[in-house]
């Protein structure tokens, strides 16, 4: 259970700006209609706001106004609408429970129906094995009753909530083939041999529950990403206090804390390396098999395994604002989410039930009516439309691939926000990246430093690094680590203005200096003059060329041209390869000049005269294209890392957002790639595509099962029995198909080429 504030502008609550979330276990729901019976009963709680009822998380998310006892309000209308609410703590017990958990009552049924089933073996080889009627009776009784008594329990409060769900069609379906057996039994002369049918209100019974127990091993299987996560977190930490190294519980860390981590220990929360070398396996947490070596200074995340260094960490980040945290929230925020084709799923499903109801009365009266059909043939005709039209399947079809789907991306290293992204990244036909750290290393270097006539190289270079040096932008860092190589002493710039898209400004002693785009200059009006010849052959080689210029009183100043240049990211030419080999349209935006811009198209493959590459885009501009793309009915993805990627994130149908990239874009994202790899993108459009894939064939299949088996009950080719058992496998095969997606595996060495890591 978490609870967590979330802002919503657009909320019909005017005097209430903020609204609060909370997840509760549920117990006890079967089907889909269960789901609506739920969702209805918890938006009838006055402040609630939205409610989300998941079947295979069994959980409900509801948000609503701030008021007094509202968490205890909205168990109590679980429980009024016939569930169980459940506490944090039994939703954990029901996580890491045993796979055997609950087979106690099925193993029951099998034992008390199997000497019932028995004589319909021996039919098939010619032999009469048929037990007394008291005998059946007392075999069945125990199951439809004591075993069933769940069914009536659910059904109960289904009536009374004027609904259906598959408690009810068991119910009366079992109870109906129970009562006319006895009743046959009661009124048969003495001495007669009637056909019973004890038989088959037992086996149903128990095949529904052996389907349910079947259902919930799948479950805890498909939830397997969640507790492998969970299971990241080491219990204990090694503090570095005042009297040594203690021991003490990780709930009791503190962020600047100084901890010890051993070889072969995980890391317990986030933190910086202040003391020693080491390797760190970040693959459950990034997917990457490769161990990452970190020096000084480098960030640790909490749930990775140290190698084989001894080191000190600084804790920068506990509790919930870990890098583990916040992945776990996400996983458990997209399986508990609803995709929008599960919707209409639980629309199709609130009036399944009633509709199933009518139809088992017409068959019984069109088999007592238009046939002539004694009344046990003709109820038992109607027991079977009851029994095979149970809506399990439909309401398990869509959360349970989402569940295993976004569960094995996780383990990957890719982290899907909601169901809506996995819905929609399926029909992307269109990758929009940002050039700069997504599709390139993202870490230029200064290539060229080309002063004016009668400027001193040192002097104007340590004028742009103290200009540059309180940026975090890499050009800035670029022209910084320059002059560090030349061990040049740069000073504190003062009244820094930064110009979006274009460079900044700033003064460095007495002198005020402009550094940005050559475009830029341009609009300054600033020549280049002897320079001018020099920085179109810079571009033309693909190199990203600024200006630095000083402010005098007769106008600007040339002192240099800075030429940088980046490096395409290990496997970016192989992944938009394969990207448009699938059909996918590739673009590339860039705010360099277009000669820079092309050049390195031209390394990572792209076509230019297709228009791949679209260069010279400020910042700002960046979403304006994406919805240009879009009004050309495309759907589009965009990949980027940086804030100023934010918004083209949130305009695109499916943001991507690099991991090694900020927590703003991330935060726009759909879809977060937890590491700077390209090849994640083609990855994360598959395991789209798949999921996809088997939510369609889950809801053919749920829907086949009834469009196929309630006509051939209602014509008397199937009795209750063998609709039992097809219902119960109904639901199996779902969850089974489903989990099919664990096997998934994203095609990266492939991506990236041979001979890569």
């Amino acid at each position: 259970m978490t609870t967590t504030n979330l802002s919503l502008p657009n909320s019909p609550l005017p005097d209430q700006g903020v609204l609060d979330q909370l997840d509760i276990g549920i117990g006890g729901m079967t089907c889909a209609s269960c789901v609506s019976r739920v969702e209805r009963a918890l938006k009838k709680v006055p402040g609630v706001q939205d409610a989300t009822v998941n079947i295979a998380t069994e959980s409900a998310r509801i948000r609503f106004a701030p008021a007094d006892q509202m968490e205890a309000r909205l168990r109590r209308a679980v429980r009024n609408a016939g569930y169980e609410p459940r506490t944090e703590q039994q939703m954990e017990a029901h996580g890491v429970a045993s796979p055997w958990t609950g087979f106690g009552p099925v193993a029951i049924g099998l034992l008390l129906s199997a000497p019932l089933a028995l004589p319909m073996l021996g039919d098939a080889f010619g032999q009469h094995w048929m037990l007394p009627a008291w005998l059946q009776f007392v075999l069945a009784t125990p199951v439809q009753f004591g075993l069933g008594a769940r069914f009536y329990r659910a059904g109960w409060h289904s009536l009374k909530a004027l609904t259906g769900n598959m408690d009810l069609l068991v119910a009366i379906g079992t109870t109906a083939g129970w009562a006319l057996s006895t009743w046959l039994w009661l009124t048969a002369p003495d001495g007669a041999m009637v056909h019973l049918y004890f038989e088959g209100s037992a086996v149903v019974v128990t095949l529904v529950l052996l389907g349910k127990w079947l259902e919930a091993r799948a479950k805890h299987q498909a939830t397997s990403a969640i507790r492998a996560l969970h299971a990241l977190r080491p219990e204990v930490a090694h503090l570095v206090g005042p009297d040594g190294e203690v021991d003490v519980p990780v709930a009791e860390v503190l962020v600047g804390d100084r901890l010890v981590v051993k070889p072969g220990e995980r890391f317990p929360v986030d933190g910086v390396l202040r003391e020693g070398q080491t390797q760190v396996d970040e693959s459950m947490l990034t997917g990457e098999s490769l161990a990452v070596a970190k020096d000084l200074g480098d960030k640790l995340t909490g749930g990775a395994i140290n190698g084989d260094g001894r080191v000190l960490m600084q804790v920068s980040a506990v509790g919930s604002e870990t890098v583990l945290s916040r992945i776990i929230r996400l996983v458990e925020d997209a399986q508990a989410a609803k995709a929008p084709i599960q919707r209409m799923v639980d629309q199709v499903s609130a009036v399944f039930v009633p509709v199933v109801l009518v139809l088992a009365l017409l068959t019984l009266l069109a088999w007592l009516g238009l046939a002539g059909a004694p009344f046990e043939t003709a109820m038992i005709h109607a027991v079977a439309v009851l029994v095979i039209a149970c809506p399990c399947a439909l309401g398990l079809a869509t959360p349970a691939a989402i569940m295993a789907g976004t569960g094995v991306a996780a383990k990957f290293g890719i982290l899907i926000k909601d169901a809506q992204a996995l819905e929609v990244a399926h029909k992307v036909n269109t990758v929009v990246f940002d050039k700069t750290g997504t599709l390139t290393v993202g870490q230029p270097r200064l290539t060229a430093f080309v002063v004016a006539p009668g400027e001193d190289s040192d002097a104007v270079l340590t004028l742009a690094a103290s200009l540059q040096s309180g940026s975090e932008h890499p050009l800035a860092r670029a022209v910084v680590a320059a002059a560090q190589a030349r061990t040049l002493q740069t000073t504190a710039p003062e009244q820094v203005r930064a110009v979006p898209g274009r460079g900044s400004e700033g003064e460095v002693g007495v002198r005020r200096l402009v550094l940005g785009s050559v475009r830029w200059m341009d609009e300054l009006a600033l020549s280049l003059g002897p320079l001018a010849a020099q920085a179109q052959q810079l571009q033309q080689e693909g190199s990203s060329v600024s200006v630095l210029a000083e402010r005098t009183e007769v106008g600007l100043r040339l002192l240099a041209l800075l030429a940088f240049g980046d490096e395409p990211k290990p496997g970016a030419k192989e992944t938009l390869a394969a990207l448009r080999a699938r059909g996918v349209q590739i673009v590339m935006l860039s705010g360099d000049n277009r000669g820079s811009a092309e050049a390195m198209a031209q390394r990572l493959g792209l076509q230019t005269q297709h228009g791949e590459v679209i260069a010279e885009v400020l910042p700002g501009d960046k979403s304006a294209h994406i919805q240009a793309l879009q009004k050309q009915g495309r759907t589009v993805a965009m990949v980027g890392d940086g804030i100023n990627d934010a918004p083209a994130l949130a305009a695109a149908d499916v943001g991507l957002a690099m991991g090694n990239g900020t927590d703003v874009a991330m935060h726009a994202a759909g879809i977060t790639l937890m590491r700077g790899d390209v090849a994640l993108v083609a990855a994360a459009l598959d395991i789209s595509h798949r999921t996809v894939a088997k939510i369609r064939q889950n809801l053919f299949w749920a829907f086949a099962y009834n469009v196929a088996g309630i006509p051939l009950a209602a014509l008397g080719y199937l009795n209750p029995v063998v609709a039992g058992a097809a219902m119960a496998m109904s639901s199996v095969s779902v969850m089974s198909n489903a989990l099919l997606l664990k096997r998934w595996k994203p095609r990266l060495r492939e991506l990236r080429g041979p001979g890569s890591g």
